[in-house]
């Protein structure tokens, strides 16, 4: 599993977040990151079955659960091209994309944190969510007031 190592290897990606670097440790990503990640992601996989049998832990290298390292640059600002986080989507079944819906866990050394729902719908997507609860108000306020939901609830700044 993920150790202080991996951690260590996120702040070095981050100090030196170049692809020479990166392809001279190598390595040590495969070993401390991707490796630890895909072995966290198979054993969540009978976990989720109990309480999300419609969600998938998928422990593939590449399509899978395990978000890719490589950063999309085209439109950012910011052209490091690495992430410097772990970053794992557990999605639903019928989802295709990092957009459906499912669960997400982030893994760095600054933060750590599991997020759920939706990330980007799209056009149609959102517009069926926004009909749902403005047709239903009353199923919204109460999941989204229901005590233990709200008592798990911790506000990400």
């Amino acid at each position: 599993m993920f150790t202080r190592a991996s951690i260590k290897f996120l702040d070095d990606l981050a100090a030196n977040n170049n692809r020479i670097w990166f392809e001279e440790n190598r390595s040590q990503y495969e070993a401390l990151v991707r490796e630890p990640a895909l072995e966290f992601i198979s054993e969540m996989s009978p976990v989720l079955k109990t309480f999300a049998p419609h969600f998938r832990a998928d422990p593939r290298k590449t399509g899978g659960s395990l978000m890719r390292v490589f950063r999309d640059t085209r439109f950012s600002r910011d052209k490091t091209p690495y992430k410097t986080n772990i970053g794992i989507q557990f999605r639903h079944a019928s989802g295709k994309d990092v957009h459906a819906p499912g669960f997400y866990v982030h893994i760095a050394s600054d933060e750590c944190f599991l997020a759920v729902g939706c990330w980007h719908p799209d056009t149609d997507c959102l517009a069926r969510i926004r009909d749902w609860i403005a047709c239903k108000p009353e199923k919204w306020f109460s999941a989204r007031d229901h005590s233990s939901f709200v008592e798990g609830m911790v506000t990400v700044r």
